[in-house]
């Protein structure tokens, strides 16, 4: 006897992560986040600062650096690396190829659920020209207790749009978002075409910690919603 597992229920909504996934920020935020742990006394590499941080927020990273390193942050380090990424931003953000176009062809409702604060996040889509396609679905992880990779923002995320989270289609570029994904119970796929993803375009670390795929151009993305 053939053994029959429930289908999946149809998808009905698609949750993006920002940073790395529609705007290529994050080679700017990591190195001047870099930059600012040298300063006060960490001595890190830009690559362990990927490893260890990408997809996190500010005041994760900085409890992990108390408790992990040793290091406290003086008082306005975090307002001033912030000020620091979003005026990089206005000079150097861009889009990720190709997501406009591909957010015009979804067949599904689609929102933004991002780990930076809610300033930068709206500030970052603006400069980019897709805040418009997403309206007042715009969710940051300042809005619930615990950040990725628990499953707060996702199942905030969710419960806002209206939709189960079984029928939520995830896309995310980093291991704690894909761990917060799957905590959500939600699908989830990797996207490996941001600019700090040349280390691994095959994406084995975010097919470990639970991706169902990768891909690495927006060209792809109607065909991975279609595929649920």
């Amino acid at each position: 006897m053939t053994d029959v597992f429930p289908a999946s229920p149809p998808l009905a909504l698609v949750i993006f992560d920002c940073d790395g996934v529609l705007i290529d920020s994050e080679p700017i935020s990591l190195a001047t986040l870099t930059r600012g742990l040298n300063g006060i006394g960490l001595a890190i590499s830009l690559d362990s600062v990927r490893e260890r941080f990408a997809g996190t927020s500010m005041t994760s990273i900085m409890e992990r650096v108390a408790r992990e390193d040793g290091v406290v942050a003086p008082d306005g380090f975090v307002e001033r690396v912030k000020a620091e990424t979003l005026e990089a931003f206005e000079a150097e953000l861009t889009a990720m190829a190709g997501i406009a176009e591909a957010l015009g062809l979804l067949p599904l409702p689609f929102c933004v659920a991002s780990s930076s604060d809610p300033v930068r996040l709206r500030r970052s889509l603006s400069l980019t020209g897709l805040l418009p396609l997403f309206g007042e679905h715009v969710y940051s992880s300042a809005q619930v207790e615990r950040g990725k990779p628990f499953p707060d923002l996702f199942l905030f995320a969710a419960e806002r749009m209206g939709v189960a989270p079984e029928t939520c289609l995830v896309i995310e570029d980093s291991v704690p978002g894909v761990q917060a994904a799957r905590a959500a119970g939600m699908r989830v796929v990797g996207f490996t075409g941001g600019g700090h993803w040349g280390h691994d375009r095959d994406g084995r670390d975010l097919m470990a910690a639970g991706a169902s795929r990768v891909f690495a151009a927006h060209a792809e993305l109607g065909r991975i919603v279609a595929a649920g």
